[in-house]
């Protein structure tokens, strides 16, 4: 330590009254001094052999009735985590009812025994314990966390949940609006239609390939519901893991208890687990979604069973890939080229047959160099030695992180009852890191080899066909789907307007005034007025959302629907936005600065073409009395979006009727689906005429515009 450093310590010591400084100084300076003959190692001291990790010893015990039970004993915390798994996963769902193991993993905690929903909830919440169920491909499992003290009442909400569920119609009819919900949003999101599309072409007919969707989740009955309960949950083939304070012999005594009077045997086998690729060459399927000013990037492959030992040396290959911010993908696609906010690869293990997948979401005009980028790194894993470095690296992390994803009583029961359900070896969960680290780069380099496939693999590309098709076939071969699954050829691609058949009669000079309301609460207000405008119409409307949001849009358009203009000012988030947007001679031109999701908002120069028939989506919700409203009805609708200079194919269906309470009274309406869109709205539709609008809400989003008058 140089003398100003050391003063200038002493000094701060001295004036702030504190001689702890100054003593701290001397000493470091003495240290300094004693070893400044001595030189540091060039390199850090050689690791210690991996020791185990350090697991609570497991003990097992079979009841008679036949259910499986694994104890993982600490008494460090008085804590206490429970799962009870059974081989009731989607994979088993009755054919043309998918959906099935979800909804009833969804009502198990709803309702059991003598409580109802409110009652499940109270008894665990008071306890300060949290109660949850899932399903997945393989397994439905139902978990508990409470406090060790609290195991008699976990046990007996467990019990309930799988032997005694009510299914109360309430609730069933609630689940079942809120995953309708959710698929209608899915339907929008370019990431849930890639993971959907994905699973489908690489299983096939296999179940693993199957997935709910709205027809599917309306056919399911109450009925179905309890016959899978009752002929899928059953105590012999189930395994329930406790892990935390308890012993071998209290869980005995009270899981006995819990579930006196349980029996059943293990369910007939699902479908067939193993599945063998017939794919050859790298195939591309383009999912068309116009509009779109992104791509979704998926690609993979078929790996093999959960117990194939090959999963350690694919694992730290797979993290030197695409398996953290530091892999190649990673740098590569979004550190050096910035294509990307991020890019990754993973293998997933099922009890049949597992994948891996390597994904991106990337800008329309960089999909195809993106895709390219991809495929060079996946042959270059599988073809080239791993530099030592980068393979000491990406195993050290792998192996020093394992611990720390342990250290909870749910999180040791969690990886235990996996090692478990998928048949991996006894001592998987505590030999797992010596297992890794005996890796070498040539045992990695040939599980890359069998793992990943590039030659073979299967790409989903969610994106806007039209400006993706040609660019992605000099890649490969390309099949063209909509986001629903229907075949479509090249030149489905361009959208074709056709003239709204409307009753132009019922279109009026009207004003009408809607709440904002978020989460229940009033946040804001829409009013539009549609008035006359020489031989047209002009539409114009003043939103505001709180704080968020104050936008003035005016549409002007003609008597036969044909646009004119469209203008819009206001702000969002305190900045400027501003459309100014032309129609004419079959062409929309002009520019738009709108918010971006990332933040900010950007400009960009409209001029793209304007098909006969088309509107501005701004129009549309004016619009709505104006169509043929009957049950069923379907209306295809061209939906041009000036903020983005985009022309997309929507679809207006009417999915029911409901009595709809608002502001301006209690009114009988049409529920009417927009899908298509980037984001899917639901309208309420007055039934009789004059088919006022008297609700609408964008799906998945808190947010809700109500009729006042």
């Amino acid at each position: 330590m140089s003398t100003p450093s050391m003063r200038s310590l002493i000094t701060r010591g001295t004036t702030r009254g504190f001689t702890s400084y100054a003593v701290a100084a001397l000493a470091l300076s003495a240290g300094a001094l004693s070893v400044g003959a001595q030189s540091f190692p060039a390199r850090p001291p050689a690791p210690t052999a991996i020791a185990p990790a350090q697991f609570p010893p497991f003990q097992q015990a079979v009841l008679p009735n036949g259910l499986k039970l694994l104890v993982v004993s600490n008494p460090r915390l008085p804590v206490l985590s429970i799962s009870i798994s059974f081989p009731a996963g989607s994979q088993y769902d009755p054919d043309g009812k998918s959906g099935t193991a979800e909804m009833v993993a969804g009502l198990l905690t709803k309702g059991g025994g003598t409580r109802n929903a409110e009652a499940v909830a109270a008894a665990i919440e008071g306890v300060g314990g949290s109660i949850s169920a899932g399903a997945g491909a393989d397994f439905l499992t139902v978990n508990v966390n409470v406090l060790s003290d609290n195991a008699p009442l976990a046990l007996q909400l467990i019990a309930d949940a799988v032997m005694r569920p009510t299914f109360a119609d309430k609730e069933v009819e609630l689940y079942r609006t809120q995953t309708l919900s959710g698929l209608q949003l899915s339907q929008s999101d370019p990431a849930a239609i890639a993971a959907r599309v994905f699973a489908r072409e690489l299983y096939g007919k296999h179940p693993y390939g199957r997935s709910a969707d709205p027809a599917s989740v309306k056919a399911i009955t109450r009925a179905d519901l309890v016959a899978f309960q009752t002929s899928r949950l059953a105590p012999r083939g189930a395994l329930m893991v406790l892990a935390g304070d308890i012993t071998l012999a209290r869980a005995q005594q009270m899981v006995a208890a819990a579930f006196t009077g349980w029996s059943g045997m293990r369910p007939a086998a699902g479908a067939l687990l193993g599945v063998e690729s017939s794919r050859t060459a790298t195939e591309v399927v383009l999912v068309h979604r116009a509009g779109s000013v992104q791509s979704n990037v998926v690609m993979g492959n078929l790996t093999w069973a959960p117990a194939d030992p090959r999963s350690y040396a694919a694992t730290i290959a797979n993290k030197i890939l695409g398996g953290g911010a530091d892999s190649r993908l990673f740098m590569i696609l979004r550190e050096q080229k910035g294509w990307t906010y991020g890019a990754q690869s993973g293998l997933t293990r099922q009890l049949g047959t597992g994948y891996f997948t390597a994904s991106t979401e990337v800008r329309t005009e960089a999909t195809d160099s993106s895709l390219k980028e991809l495929l060079t790194q996946l042959h270059r894993i599988r073809s080239e030695p791993i530099p030592a470095k980068e393979f000491d690296d990406a195993k050290n992390s792998l192996v020093g992180r394992f611990p720390l994803q342990v250290q909870t009583a749910d999180a040791v029961a969690s990886q235990v009852s996996t090692a478990q359900l998928l048949g991996l070896a006894p001592d998987y969960v505590q030999s797992y890191r010596q297992k890794l680290a005996a890796v070498t780069p040539v045992m990695a380099l040939a599980a890359a080899k069998a793992a990943f496939r590039p030659d073979a693999a299967l790409v989903v590309v969610v994106g806007d066909g039209t400006k993706l098709y040609d660019k992605l076939k000099a890649i490969a071969p390309v099949r063209i789907v909509s986001p629903d699954g229907v075949r479509l050829q090249p030149e489905d691609l361009v959208v074709k307007a056709v003239a709204l058949d409307l009753a132009m009669d019922q279109l009026a000079p009207r004003s009408d005034s809607f709440a904002v309301y978020v989460q229940g609460n009033v946040f804001g207000f829409l009013r539009s007025r549609l008035e006359r405008a020489g031989a047209g119409w002009k539409y114009i409307e003043d939103t505001q959302l709180g704080p968020i949001m104050q936008q003035h849009t005016e549409v002007s358009f003609g008597a036969d629907l044909e646009m004119t203009a469209v203008t819009q000012s206001g702000k969002a988030q305190g900045m400027d936005t501003k459309i100014d947007v032309s129609y004419a001679s079959g062409r929309a031109k002009g520019s738009a600065t709108t918010p971006q999701p990332t933040g900010g908002t950007k400009t960009i120069q409209v001029d793209a073409e304007m098909p006969l028939g088309a509107i501005d989506d701004n129009l549309l919700a004016s619009l709505l009395p104006a169509f043929r409203w009957v049950a069923g009805a379907k209306f295809p609708v061209a939906l041009f979006s000036s903020g983005k200079g985009s022309l997309t194919p929507a679809m207006l269906s009417v999915s029911g009727e409901e009595s709809v309470t608002v502001p301006a009274g209690t009114i009988l309406a049409w529920k009417v689906d927009l899908t298509g869109s980037d984001q899917p709205v639901t309208f309420w539709v007055e039934k009789s005429a004059p088919h006022r609008l008297v609700k609408f809400a964008s799906v998945g989003a808190p947010v809700e515009m109500r009729l006042v008058k």
